[in-house]
């Protein structure tokens, strides 16, 4: 029924219905954004990448004939923008401010309590964890980092990856494989400066102990 739909009010805005592509739009800016965030990691960037990518979008629909589903189609649009960018400006060097709100599929989301009175070492500790997670992301190749994101972050099917970025699904299952042990292994890497398994005085005196 979604195919469906959609195809319908792609009809409209191939016949001018301007209407029928604002509610296109409504219907998948906040996975569009999210992906966009996930990739840029910086918000302003994301809202711009998104509206970028819905113009072309919109420009390349008189051309769209259906050979696969809108939301694949769509979703390739938006890859292809988020790399095309990130290849761009990769050099360029990003940090995650702690004062930003989090960025959730259902829009913005303020760091404050909620009625339940939640412990705040528990909110302080989800916000350094996003935090660390989207500082390793940024260090993965972009074609890796996209995977990840659709695949483990934001739950896209391997099927839909794979019409997305063009690529077969076993090109997809390998770059995912080599982004999570990439990943692994950085975080490894973090975990062994910032927490030391043993040090060499502490080696000493055990010895000494024996």
């Amino acid at each position: 029924m979604q195919v469906s739909d959609d195809m319908v009010l792609v009809k409209s805005c191939q016949n001018g219905d301007l209407y029928a592509f604002d509610t296109l739009m409504q219907k998948y800016e906040k996975k569009v954004y999210s992906l966009c965030y996930r990739m840029s990691r910086n918000p302003d960037d994301a809202a711009d990448l998104a509206q970028e990518a819905f113009t072309k979008v919109y420009k390349a629909l008189p051309s769209f004939r259906g050979q696969s589903s809108f939301s694949t189609w769509l979703y390739r649009i938006v890859t292809n923008t988020c790399l095309d960018e990130r290849r761009r400006r990769d050099s360029r060097p990003s940090t995650v401010s702690i004062d930003k709100p989090l960025e959730t599929e259902e829009g913005e989301m303020a760091l404050t309590l909620p009625c339940s009175d939640p412990d705040p070492l528990t909110v302080a500790v989800n916000l350094e964890l996003q935090n660390e997670i989207n500082e390793l992301l940024a260090m993965l190749p972009p074609d890796q980092r996209l995977v990840l994101v659709m695949r483990d972050l934001e739950g896209y099917s391997y099927l839909e990856i794979a019409d997305a970025l063009q690529v077969t699904m076993g090109t997809v299952k390998s770059r995912l494989n080599r982004a999570r042990s990439r990943l692994r292994d950085l975080y490894l890497k973090k975990e062994e400066q910032i927490h030391p398994v043993l040090h060499l005085k502490e080696k000493r005196g055990w010895n000494h102990d024996l």
